[in-house]
């Protein structure tokens, strides 16, 4: 039977609903602590059906969170069926038992009536600069259990019948370093569950509840047809690729990660056996986490305007062995999970690159290099914790040069900006640019890494970190050469060394520095045939050294020639 609703009356529906997530978006970004969140906009929101089902999410959520939001949901109404009521808001983080993706994610989700009906929820998730354990920050590595790397939520209530549960929330806050930034970051979670719940009901008042519910199915049911449809125009075929991880942080080095994509008509399964079992260290994922970011990859490309919801999420299918990297199982640390993922993005690029060549980019930095500084801030007296996942090069495409500097995959937050950093922390950025010669040489060059070189002022801190494609560099495609890696380095009274590629707790003197470099990118196509205007280009713009240019372009600088 078909919809009742009408093309134009279904368009305005689904604008209003992106409308109410992308506001809802900006109010939690504006109205939270820590630049994590208010800068960095490392935050997503989505509105879901009553049965847990994606419907909408705003424009800038980030992919990897579609995870959480779809475990979060399944979690709340298994747990509390016949107990969920107006005025609920639910909060939860544990990958294990809450469907969360890694601890400093910490998931709302609050329920929406109509005439005493359930209806729908608004869910947000914000990534929380710490979240308690061993480490400041929770995310840095030698961290080998689930319990080292913070605090464990349920799901459980955290408003009941609008009523705030004082003592769960003075247990969120006993268990951080800096209780009065996890607070208001709370604070903000909560306006903008209630700022959207009142949106929707407008949207009730003025469309009825029927044509909304209507609506749901709709968009889900239309994304799911398109994104057959583009895999459809994928040749029927098995494509192999693998990668590697550069290590877990606890010893264990070169983990594999191995796909097999099938596509047959308009299906398409991403099997993932042959990849390593789950590690030591904090890279693991769990298997919500690995459907997001392999979905996210086959919207980009194969239809990058399409809108990323259940209806994607139902016609894929993903095989991965639990108790695998990819598929982890209790008590699995997870905390740097997001590199794995952006593994997983490039090994699905490049199996996609052997049926679709000219719809896939070369590996990006394929990493959410960490940094994070810690100490007492001399200007309050009060602690302090500095938290940045940094950006790297973007892969090259058919058509063009990868973008520099910037965050690729599961991620798109933005660079924090200098000024915000020595304005809110007791740090300086000495230096802060891309890394010459760090993009891969190809017909189209891909992205270039960022080196940011930062010191504490008038104090002593402690720094720890978590980086990937420090050993892997990213991969060229086509001829295309690989990207520069990256590394993390100290400058201090015995000199410059290269520290390890996750560091747990290093001591920073008050005149001792701290070097971050990311990984660039992988280049596209045969440099031999990069266009020598661009060549020269690369040479004005001082990006590249005339070393590098000579090494793999030759002599060829004649603008216009190829």
């Amino acid at each position: 039977m078909g919809s009742k609703l009408d093309p134009i009356s279904l368009e305005i529906i689904s604008n209003s609903l992106r409308s109410i997530a992308d506001e809802c978006f900006v109010a939690l970004m504006r109205s939270s602590y820590s630049t994590n969140i208010k800068e960095r906009k490392d935050h997503s929101i989505a509105i879901v059906d009553r049965n847990g089902l994606l419907v909408v999410q705003a424009a800038l959520t980030l992919p990897i969170h579609i995870a959480s939001m779809g475990g979060l949901m399944r979690c709340v109404l298994e747990k509390f069926e016949g107990d969920i009521h107006e005025g609920d808001i639910f909060i939860a983080n544990d990958p294990h038992t809450a469907g969360g993706t890694h601890l400093p994610d910490i998931n709302y989700a609050m329920p929406i009536f109509d005439g005493g009906e359930l209806v729908a929820f608004v869910c947000n998730i914000a990534h929380h600069a710490d979240i308690g354990g061993m480490v400041p920050g929770s995310m840095a590595g030698g961290m080998s259990e689930i319990y080292q790397e913070g605090l464990r939520i349920p799901v459980v209530k955290l408003f009941r019948k609008g009523e705030l549960q004082t003592d769960i929330m003075d247990i969120l806050l006993l268990n951080v370093r800096v209780p009065e930034e996890r607070k208001g970051d709370h604070n903000a979670q909560i306006a903008s569950c209630k700022l959207g719940a009142r949106r929707f009901r407008e949207v009730i008042d003025v469309h009825g509840i029927g044509d909304v519910l209507e609506a749901f199915a709709e968009i889900m049911s239309r994304t799911a047809e398109r994104m057959k449809a583009a895999i459809a125009e994928i040749p029927d075929g098995s494509y192999e690729f693998s990668d590697f991880m550069d290590g877990d942080g606890m010893g264990t080095t070169d983990i594999p990660i191995c796909l097999n994509l099938t596509v047959t008509g308009d299906k398409i399964c991403l099997d993932f056996t042959g990849t390593s079992k789950q590690v030591l260290g904090n890279i693991n994922t769990t298997l919500n986490a690995v459907q997001a970011s392999a979905c996210y990859a086959l919207i980009g490309a194969l239809d990058s305007d399409m809108p990323s919801n259940q209806g994607v999420l139902d016609v894929v299918e993903i095989v991965c062995e639990p108790g695998t990297l990819l598929s982890s199982v209790f008590p699995a640390p997870v905390a740097a999970r997001a590199h794995s993922c952006q593994r997983v993005i490039d090994v699905v690029f490049g199996a996609l690159s052997k049926a679709i060549p000219e719809r896939v980019i070369a590996a990006a930095n394929g990493a959410n290099t960490t940094a994070v500084f810690s100490g007492v801030d001399p200007r309050t007296d009060k602690p302090y914790l500095y938290f940045e996942t940094l950006a790297g090069g973007m892969g090259a495409r058919a058509t063009k040069d990868g973008k520099d500097g910037v965050q690729v995959g599961i991620t798109n937050t933005s660079n924090l900006p200098v000024e915000s950093i020595e304005q809110e922390y007791p740090i300086r950025v000495v230096e802060y640019g891309f890394i010459q010669d760090s993009g891969g040489a190809g017909t189209y060059r891909g992205g270039m890494g960022l080196r940011r070189v930062l010191t504490p002022v008038d104090h002593d801190c402690v720094f720890n970190g978590a980086g990937e494609r420090f050993r892997h560099k990213p991969w060229g495609l086509f001829g295309g050469e690989d990207g520069g890696s990256g590394r993390f380095l100290i400058r201090d009274q015995q000199g410059e060394r290269r520290l390890d590629d996750k560091p747990g707790e290093v001591q920073v003197g008050r005149d001792d520095i701290i070097i971050v470099e990311t990984p660039g990118a992988g280049g596209y196509g045969p440099p031999d045939e990069r266009n020598a205007g661009a060549i020269e280009l690369d040479r004005q713009s001082n990006k590249f050294s005339d070393a590098y240019i000579e090494q793999h372009y030759g002599t060829k600088t004649r603008a216009g020639e190829r």
